[in-house]
């Protein structure tokens, strides 16, 4: 059977290993090369991949990769160091899966506003798909460059997406509460996430200047039609992983709630890791796998929402491969169930 052969970018971080972990199940996928800037064997930098994986990390070259015959890169590294390193490996003619910020916004200045960075590769971004495949799928298969979605945004969008087509809530006014596990801060100690200041703590962070706050509006206004602006608090949880999001919006008409689990289930149909339920959601549902679980109240006259994820999987490597898959014409599900 031939393999698509793939290249991993950053491989010391917890996406990038939970990447190496999915794509290794992958009948599909081949992995030949890792790159980061500690040039270590992967399965030193993580233990858990001893013996599963024989690769030595190597410094970033584009060229190198090409070579190998890679036909897309995944890109697990930070925002602002991705624009740097994604024009050659496109120019060399490899297609990339960008799990960083730096492709999501399509108004640079936007980008600027929000990131305090000038953004450094405008020819690029202008032909960057959001990899949202329940809501840009068509779009993917063709793509040569995939803006891989937040983990936040995916629980607020896909939780608000019926509701938005649909025109049945207010577009603005949109309250968004998110809690997430610490491993979405990444794998770089910080203060905030020293053990000692976060277990047995809850806090929120980045309130009212978010940086997820402009991909959740552009996707919502994308499916809406019009602008959409939402008020997004996330908060730092003490556990590992998973993200629940709980939303609250204004009906734009007398709704029920039959109504609404029947638009849901109907706007998911198709939609393989989309679980439309009738109780509220907890992260240990769907933590490891690359489901989104999503369940709609109404309750006083408003709309809630509840949606449930792990930050990690579907919240990045695993909708990254499923935006591999749909890439290169593979079952969407392949390596994820």
């Amino acid at each position: 059977m031939t393999k698509t052969k793939v290249a991993i970018l950053g491989g010391s971080g917890y996406t990038a290993v939970e990447l190496v972990k999915l794509l290794l199940r992958h009948p599909h996928a081949e992995i030949v090369a890792v790159s980061s800037r500690q040039e270590e064997h992967l399965a030193d930098l993580h233990p858990a991949l001893l013996g599963r994986i024989d690769l030595r990390c190597k410094p970033f070259d584009a060229a190198a990769l090409k070579e190998l015959g890679v036909e897309v890169a995944f890109g697990c590294l930070p925002h602002g160091t991705s624009m740097e390193t994604i024009p050659p490996l496109l120019a060399a003619g490899i297609r990339v899966i960008d799990l960083s910020a730096d492709y999501r916004i399509r108004d640079a200045r936007v980008y600027e506003q929000w990131y305090k960075e000038v953004h450094h590769d405008a020819a690029n971004l202008s032909h960057a798909v959001y990899g949202l495949p329940e809501v840009y799928g068509a779009r993917i298969g063709g793509a040569k460059l995939i803006a891989n979605p937040g983990c936040y945004p995916q629980t607020a969008i896909l939780g608000l997406a019926p509701l938005a087509a649909n025109k049945l809530i207010e577009l603005s006014g949109i309250v968004i509460d998110s809690k997430s596990g610490v491993s979405g801060a990444g794998r770089t100690p910080k203060l905030t996430t020293h053990f000692p200041e976060c277990n047995e703590s809850v806090s929120a962070y980045s309130v009212g200047n978010h940086r997820h706050t402009p991909e959740i509006e552009q996707a919502l206004s994308d499916i809406a039609g019009a602008p959409v602006s939402v008020i997004f608090t996330p908060h730092l949880m003490p556990m590992d992983r998973g993200i629940l999001s709980t939303i609250y919006a204004t009906p734009t008409r007398a709704v029920t709630e039959a109504e609404l689990v029947e638009l849901y289930r109907g706007y998911f149909a198709d939609k393989p890791f989309v679980r439309v339920r009738t109780s509220p959601p907890a992260t240990k549902d769907t933590a490891h796998t690359n489901f989104l679980d999503v369940c709609v109240k109404v309750v006083r006259g408003k709309v809630l929402v509840l949606a449930a994820e792990d930050n990690l999987i579907r919240g990045a490597s695993g909708v990254a491969v499923q935006n591999f898959n749909r890439m290169f014409g593979y079952d969407e599900r392949t390596g994820l169930l």
